[in-house]
């Protein structure tokens, strides 16, 4: 049996690929009209509308030792797949690298970033007659970005990132949002029993919460954060506790989260596998894995489910109309765009 080394060390057995009947239909949306486009932005549904708002890009000198970027408090608005798309106003302040949950009451968003700090604050987002309102929630226990988030049933899980912009170590901790509870607040449970992290990969199915990749920090001699990227996997299942899953086939630090359901799969998308970390000059960087890994829930293995036509990291997933929605995200470091892609899984035309 072949096996694979993952960037963390961990192996695992080779993965094989899904039966030929599941494929996936990629088509472009309308690209979020700003030429950068965003990473780390909020994306979910309200009203039957597609939003997207904040994050940030690096709009000059991207490839300077000195770049700047820039966080963005735009909302945008998408009430068709044809579009086209809307400003929808400006969110509070602006924000990006939290966690974005659809409800079906609206955009939740949790935690996040600016140039400056890192954010505990909650807010929900709701598309009513054509307006955008922003509703403040309970706030997490403590500032938070670079986390990952899924809703299971009617509950909000939270787990991991980093407190602070300069963190040298992520987080381990694990926060729920019961929002069937008349007095909202976040409880925390006992964390997944393994390494602390960020920019892990969150999700959900059948009553259960799962917990994908991500990267370890730890100090560099000059005190800056270094990753170490992970390819550990578990599931929470509420009044049982954590289960260890079959590793991943490679990191996949910063995929699109949460990872979408299809029929008893979960599906990673492309990410980072920390193996061109080093690629000099980063301007020549070739860009994130474009395979698509499935968690074949019944089976507890991973599967390789086709490749996607993009190279995407730190970006939500969104399900809107029922396809999967991937809207901007970083095809490299430092380099984000503003195509907006979905999909459709079924079977292969004839």
């Amino acid at each position: 049996m072949t096996v694979l080394a993952l960037a963390s060390g961990y192996e695992v057995a080779a993965i094989s690929p899904l039966p030929e009947n599941q494929t996936f239909r990629w088509e472009r949306l309308p690209d979020i009209p700003n030429p950068e486009g965003f990473a780390g932005a909020f994306a979910g549904v309200s009203g039957g509308a597609l939003i997207v708002a904040g994050g940030a890009n690096i709009p000059e000198n991207k490839w300077a030792d000195d770049f700047h970027k820039v966080w963005s408090g735009s909302v945008f608005v998408l009430e068709k797949p044809a579009g086209p798309w809307r400003r929808g106003g400006e969110l509070p302040r602006p924000l990006g690298y939290g966690v974005s949950i659809t409800t079906s009451n609206g955009l939740i968003c949790i935690g996040g970033s600016d140039t400056r700090q890192h954010y505990a604050n909650v807010f929900r987002m709701e598309s009513r007659a054509g307006k955008i309102i922003t509703t403040p929630m309970p706030s997490l226990p403590k500032p938070c970005a670079n986390s990952c988030g899924a809703l299971v049933g009617d509950a909000i899980y939270v787990a991991g990132g980093i407190e602070t912009p300069d963190a040298t170590a992520a987080l381990r901790s694990f926060w729920k949002l019961d929002l069937r509870e008349k007095n909202l607040r976040w409880v925390e449970l006992e964390p997944w029993p393994g390494p602390e992290r960020m920019l892990a990969v969150a999700g959900a199915h059948r009553g259960a919460f799962y917990l994908f990749s991500g990267t370890q920090l730890h100090a560099s001699t000059d005190q800056k954060p270094l990753r170490h990227y992970l390819g550990d996997a578990y599931r929470f299942t509420p009044g049982k506790g954590w289960t260890r899953l079959p590793d991943l086939p490679r990191a996949a630090a910063g995929a699109p989260s949460p990872a979408p359901t299809w029929r008893d799969s979960l599906l990673l998308f492309s990410g980072d596998d920390g193996g061109k970390v080093n690629s000099k000059p980063l301007s020549e960087h070739p860009g994130f894995s474009r395979d698509v890994l499935a968690f074949e829930v019944n089976k507890n293995l991973w599967s390789l489910a086709g490749d996607a036509p993009f190279s995407r990291a730190t970006v939500p997933t969104v399900e809107w109309r029922g396809h999967i929605v991937v809207p901007n995200g970083e095809v490299r470091p430092r380099e984000r765009t503003p195509e907006v892609w979905w999909a459709e899984v079924g079977r292969p035309s004839k």
